[in-house]
């Protein structure tokens, strides 16, 4: 079985939970012996990538870069030149444009006023707006048209694509070569916007779910808002959850407390600090804990568009002092992290699924989560809360933090149950999915 796959990004360069999860199920795949070709939106820095095989539309065949890692065997990337980011807005997508060109008018044209309207027989027209796809929509068709030159040149047996911003690419590749088509559902627009909607972005998840042969969701909370929202049929949807690497725990030996006195418990929040991941409750939670409690530090780990709010709300409440951002972190330091926590909390609004609790629990950390996840379904030894109940998310807060018989059973338990949470199984569901609309198409 061979996969064509599309997705936004791969490790070591992620934004979020769905980097991880492309990881996670492309290496499992890889090791059940199935042959997958990744197809990224961006370059791999190749100074960080030894564990890929990278190709991109204007290399011939000969000019791949071969570099293998035994995990990844059964893998090839493609890069397509993209400037097409996870998480981005169409707004935040259009500002990074601009930041991008006044840089590089910067660099080029040191004496060149870099806030002047930009003119192509100054910068050229490599530099150009337009060509780098000024707005996100014409990117993401141009990211489809390069995905389909690449595709007609390789041979496979199905098409998966993973969230919106690759589904058109999905659909031109299924529609020329005449392959069936998956597509993963990580989160629905329902999930980062709520009621508000963009009803582009919800247009193209609509088709593209409408378009697939198979839909795959990430939990049955997913499912259900495929069904609900977008029209489709629930026997065109299956639920493959997530696994955790058990890999990459770390040595749990770092004490290092930056600003955090030895005494001090820490409350963790680790995910983009965005409306879906519920920061504010978070934040309101902490007000109503440090009333009870004094020694605990809540920790706010990762970026977002609600970042400056978030640390202004915190001054606003006159918990600021209590309150550390750490910004966005990689590699060792999300280890290092998870490693000095006493209690993981993950307050979101709507989450299809949540691999930080998998992550967390996989580091003997006790978790809390809110009932709007996913990842609730298949977790039993961890607190569960409405992520409005500020109260009773407070109380189990403090629960943890003053009753250390509750915080080790949390461990024990919650650290035995992640281990049945595998990769290697989701890679065999999708396996058997592909093989069901093989039989069918």
């Amino acid at each position: 079985m061979r996969v064509f796959m599309l997705g936004w990004e791969f490790p070591p360069f992620i934004s979020g939970g769905l980097g991880t999860a492309c990881c996670g199920l492309t290496k499992a795949m890889s090791q059940i012996g199935m042959d997958v070709v990744f197809v990224l939106p961006k370059p791999i820095d190749g100074t960080h990538s030894t564990h890929v095989k990278m190709l991109s539309p204007q290399q011939a065949w000969a000019d791949e870069l071969a570099f293998e890692h035994d995990e990844l065997k059964n893998v090839r990337f493609h890069t397509i030149e993209s400037f097409l980011q996870p998480y981005t807005r169409p707004e935040q997508y259009e500002q990074q444009i601009e930041e991008m060109i006044r840089q590089k008018r910067l660099v080029h044209f040191p004496n060149v006023d870099i806030n002047a309207p930009i003119e192509e027989d100054i910068i050229g027209p490599s530099a150009n707006a337009q060509h780098y796809g000024g707005d996100m929509f014409t990117e993401i068709h141009r990211y489809a048209a390069s995905a389909v030159r690449l595709a007609v040149r390789d041979n496979f047996d199905v098409v998966h694509a993973h969230d919106w911003m690759t589904y058109p690419a999905a659909i031109a590749v299924a529609a020329v070569t005449g392959k069936p088509l998956v597509v993963h559902v990580h989160s629905t627009e329902f999930d980062r916007s709520g009621e508000h909607v963009n009803q582009p972005i919800y247009d193209i998840e609509r088709r593209g779910m409408h378009a697939a042969d198979k839909i795959i969701a990430v939990s049955h909370l997913t499912r259900n808002i495929i069904i609900s929202r977008y029209g489709v049929s629930g026997e065109k949807i299956e639920v493959v959850y997530n696994g955790v690497d058990r890999s990459g725990n770390g040595n749990h030996n770092f004490n290092t407390k930056a600003g955090i006195a030895s005494d001090e418990k820490i409350v963790l929040f680790l995910g983009r600090i965005t409306m879906q991941k519920g920061p504010e409750y978070f934040l309101m939670a902490a007000k109503k804990v440090l009333e009870e409690v004094d020694n605990v530090k809540f920790v706010m780990a990762g970026s977002g568009d609600m970042m400056h709010r978030t640390i202004e709300m915190a001054a606003g409440m006159g918990i600021g002092q209590k309150v550390l951002f750490t910004g966005f972190l990689h590699g060792e330091d999300v280890q290092k992290v998870y490693e000095m926590a006493d209690l993981y909390v993950m307050p979101s609004v709507s989450e299809p699924f949540g691999i930080a609790p998998l992550e967390a629990l996989n580091h003997d950390v006790p978790v809390l989560i809110s009932k709007q996840s996913g990842v609730a379904e298949v977790l039993t030894h961890v607190l569960k809360v409405d992520f409005w109940d500020v109260t009773e998310m407070a109380n189990k807060i403090i629960a943890v933090l003053k009753y250390p018989p509750l915080q080790m059973t949390l461990r024990e338990h919650g650290n035995f149950e992640v281990r049945k949470l595998r990769w290697v199984d989701a890679a065999h569901k999708c396996a058997k999915v592909y093989g069901d609309i093989m039989v069918t198409v």
